[in-house]
């Protein structure tokens, strides 16, 4: 026989025909009593999530239009599933009651600024931080208080007693009845009161 005549181009099936080997390769409708295909899913209800029926069209129609999820249940196990429904059905903890997470978030912190036991620092990068911080004196006075001083021509270490010394001694330098009555350097006068001023209002006079 030659499968390449063209007889065999000639030759077609009827329609019934290929419904039935399409069929036969389907699922069968989950209907009892029913040889259809089964084409369509249809969900199996609660507690079997996941879980589908195979209908043809018919069947399928008639399951959707009586199913409902939260049929048998009572007015109690509804109102905890609502409750459960607003956290998407997954589990939480209180703040502090999840002790495993607890000591999760306990490993790998820094221990006196350095790497804890469970924290690896293969580039001492925590280390080198600590180290440095350890060698930054610790500022006692704030950008406005520094400046003060600095006009003053101290620095952050004087106390009251060396900040009133050397604000009377710049006074005395620059005011006009001790320079002959010479107002050409009043604007230093007035940068030395200002920052004198500031200082006494951080508490440092």
């Amino acid at each position: 026989m030659n499968i390449n005549s063209r007889l065999f181009d000639s030759i077609r099936i009827g329609s019934s025909e290929a419904e039935a080997v399409a069929d036969s390769a389907a699922p069968r409708c989950n209907h009892p009593g029913c040889a259809r295909a089964g084409e369509f899913r249809a969900p199996m209800g609660r507690g079997r999530e996941g879980q589908f029926f195979l209908f043809c069209m018919e069947h399928v129609k008639a399951y959707n239009a009586t199913y409902n999820y939260f049929a048998g249940m009572d007015d109690d196990a509804l109102a905890a599933y609502q409750k459960q429904e607003e956290i998407g059905h997954r589990p939480t903890w209180k703040l502090g009651v999840n002790s495993q997470a607890a000591r999760m978030s306990q490993r790998g912190r820094l221990r006196n600024g350095e790497a804890g036991p469970d924290m690896h620092d293969a580039f001492n990068l925590f280390g080198a931080r600590s180290k440095q911080q350890a060698a930054q004196p610790e500022t006692r006075v704030g950008v406005v208080a520094r400046k003060a001083l600095d006009t003053l021509g101290l620095d952050d270490t004087a106390d009251s007693v060396a900040i009133k010394a050397r604000y009377k001694e710049l006074v005395k330098r620059f005011h006009p009845d001790a320079n002959g009555g010479d107002r050409s350097r009043e604007g230093t006068l007035q940068e030395i009161l200002k920052a004198y001023q500031q200082l006494k209002s951080v508490g440092m006079v």
